[in-house]
């Protein structure tokens, strides 16, 4: 169960907008990405740092996303 309100679609800035409906048609859970646009400017450092760690370097990001969903399993945590 969420403790931040998930932000609705028409309550989303464009570009929030797009990775949200992006997430979605590709079958992901874009409920971190509605929660995180609470605040604008976190939202727009987070994915500036996330990305390029979470696409580049010597680990292909499929096997970093598996690492972190499994972490995620073990502290319950079902994002």
């Amino acid at each position: 169960m969420a403790r931040i309100r998930l932000k609705e679609d028409s309550e989303l800035a464009p570009q929030v907008l797009a990775q949200v409906q992006a997430a979605e048609a590709a079958g992901q859970d874009a409920s971190t990405l509605r929660g995180m646009a609470h605040h604008q400017e976190f939202f727009d450092r987070y994915f500036k740092f996330y990305y390029p760690s979470h696409n580049e370097g010597i680990v292909e990001p499929e096997l970093k996303e598996l690492v972190r969903l499994k972490i995620a399993r073990l502290n319950d945590c079902f994002t």
